[in-house]
Parts: structure tokens; C-alpha cells; sequence
């Protein structure tokens, strides 16, 4: 896909593995086989309300962000970004994280590591630096929506600088698995995150063995599965 509007560089479970089925069936979409997938049933929640809630994750598909979304910059190509990106798995050897859990993250929630990985890390800044030359400047457009969150002077100087202020020690590995919750009440949060630690409650520990490269192939269409990238290859 050489001229998708945008690529994201995620860590993504192989769609053959139980944790990709279950990602995915949890916010309705396989995004390696763009096909609608159905959901669970939430106690307390319609089918169209929980749809509703996964509308934010299941467009960007089921992922951990190691590079946010960026438009490539000119003269760049897909195929300088995939080797990019061989070059960082290349670096790295598979590791495991443990168990993961569910937690509330401000108004969303999200499938968190249970302790710190120094390789996730590791891997999220390699993302980070050695791609950042293939990305194109963010739009103003893009920056003025980055900022309609509440940043601090050190989140705001790390956009401008990186196009995205959670990155470094700002980094969080999190797996979204709903939009804003705002408009749900306590018992309705409750409910979901007692469904979704029960939905994963198998998933014990998870194999990194490759980086996911995603792309928007037109503004504001569903984000495919490219290709995975084998760590240590």
C-alpha cells in the first residue's frame, strides 16, 4: 500500500493467535480480514450502546500504539518505511509480558501490563526515533486537535517534537477497549469492566515476537493490517 493517507506502527497480536480473535471480537472488527465481527453481550448495556462505545478502537483495530499515526513524508515510501521498520525488529529479541489487566484510563478503558517492561520501552522509543525522519510534520489541523486535550509544557514540547505526546516516559502500553465513557454511568463502567476482565481473564501472558504496521488508506477510513515484522529476524 504505497500511497495509504497514513501508517501507525503498533504491537498487534498474529491473527492467529486466541488474544487476536478475542481483540478483535471484542470491538467487532478483524482488521487483517476487514470483516465485521460479533460482539458480546454486555449485562446492562444494549448491543448498540456497547457497538457505540468500541466505535473509537475498532476503526484504529486491536493494537498497543508503538508509533502513532503519521503521513509519510515526501519523496518517502511505503517500502523505505517496511524496511525501517525490519531495521528496528532486527534490534530486539521476543519477550513476554505478563499478565495483563484492566484498568480505567481517565475516560476509557484499557487492557494494562501488571509491571513495567523495560523491553517494551525499549521498543516504543526505537519506534519512536528511528522512524521519526520518514514521517511528514504534523498538519496544523492535526496538531490543533492533538492539543484539545489537556497537555503539560513537557507533553506539548514532545508533540512538536515528535508528533505525539505520550511517547518516552509518557508512554503507557495500553490496550483500548473502549472510546469515552462519558456518557455512561458508574454502574455501566462497572459492568463493562467486569465483563472485559472476565472476556480476557485467559490471556495469562502475551508473546511480542514482531512489530504490526497498520495503515489508513484513505482520511478517515477503518485502519488495516499490513504486515508484522518479525523481532530478531
Amino acid at each position: 500500500m504505497n500511497h495509504a493517507y497514513r501508517y501507525a506502527i503498533y504491537f498487534a497480536p498474529r491473527p492467529d493467535s486466541p488474544f487476536w480473535d478475542a481483540g478483535s471480537q471484542w470491538l467487532g472488527r478483524c482488521v487483517a480480514s476487514q470483516l465485521e465481527v460479533a460482539q458480546p453481550d454486555i449485562p446492562g448495556l444494549s448491543r448498540q450502546a456497547f457497538f457505540q462505545l468500541t466505535a473509537a478502537p475498532r476503526r484504529y483495530g486491536w493494537h498497543a500504539t508503538l508509533r502513532a499515526p503519521f503521513s509519510l513524508a515526501p519523496g518517502v515510501t511505503a517500502s523505505a518505511l517496511m524496511d525501517a521498520v525490519r531495521s528496528i525488529g532486527q534490534q530486539l529479541e521476543p519477550f513476554t509480558i505478563p499478565h495483563l489487566q484492566v484498568t480505567r484510563q481517565e475516560d476509557f478503558l484499557a487492557l494494562t501490563q501488571t509491571e513495567h517492561s523495560l523491553q517494551m520501552c525499549a521498543l516504543e522509543r526505537l519506534c519512536v526515533t528511528d522512524l521519526h525522519p520518514l514521517a511528514a510534520p504534523l498538519s496544523p489541523d492535526e496538531l490543533l486537535r492533538r492539543r484539545r486535550v489537556t497537555l503539560n509544557p513537557e507533553q506539548d514540547a514532545l508533540l512538536l517534537r515528535w508528533g505525539y505526546p505520550y511517547v518516552y516516559d509518557y508512554f503507557k502500553f495500553h490496550m483500548s477497549l473502549t472510546g469515552s465513557l462519558r456518557a455512561c454511568s458508574e454502574q455501566q463502567i462497572q459492568s463493562l469492566m467486569d465483563a472485559s476482565s472476565e472476556f480476557f481473564a485467559e490471556i495469562n501472558s502475551i508473546s511480542v515476537d514482531s512489530i504490526a504496521i497498520f495503515a489508513e488508506p484513505v482520511k478517515g477510513e477503518n485502519f488495516v493490517l499490513l504486515e508484522h515484522i518479525g523481532l530478531g529476524d
